[in-house]
């Protein structure tokens, strides 16, 4: 893993959904906070992760709007969840989730193009190539990856347009 070891490190899982990732960063040793706007997230994902000592993890209730701080980490994961963030909320939640990461921390998530069919929806936010670049100014990007084609989504078939990135704090 380009994160390094676990060895009770820890990571965030930003909107962790159904905990299918805080499950499996539990399992390979990370401390995990975790959280999401779906209220019922905690209760879903301690059911998940019944049978892995809780004392590892945290998972909470909260929307982006209402992140005010974030633990420090040496992996951020953010799993199709920063698109989510509405605009006005965008830079002051990516600052947060820099400024969690430790030297040598790793970031891992997804970003929505400019290209994306979903562009227009003002509750979700969309980066140029450039501008997502951008966000990652000052840390080694190990991966950028942009992928754009058609393909399942929420409530049909779309257009895609992503950004698939890793970064790394300098140590």
């Amino acid at each position: 893993m380009l994160a390094g070891p676990a060895a009770g490190r820890t990571a965030i899982d930003v909107a962790c959904g159904a905990g299918v990732e805080t499950h499996a960063l539990l399992e390979a040793q990370w401390r995990v906070y975790a959280f999401d706007a779906d209220p019922v997230a905690p209760e879903v994902v301690y059911a998940r992760t019944r049978y892995v000592p809780n004392a590892r993890m945290a998972v909470e209730w909260k929307r982006f709007t209402d992140l005010v701080t974030l633990p420090a980490a040496h992996l951020v994961y953010a799993g199709y969840a920063l698109p989510y963030v509405p605009p006005g909320d965008f830079d002051r939640v990516w600052s947060l989730v820099r400024s969690a990461l430790q030297p040598g921390g790793v970031f891992a998530g997804n970003l929505f193009g400019d290209r994306d069919s979903w562009v227009g929806d003002s509750g979700l936010t969309f980066l140029s190539a450039t501008a997502a670049r951008t966000l990652f100014d000052g840390m080694d990007v190990l991966r950028f990856d942009e992928t754009e084609g058609d393909g399942p989504g929420f409530s049909g078939d779309k257009h895609w347009h992503t950004y698939d990135v890793i970064a790394r704090m300098p140590a």
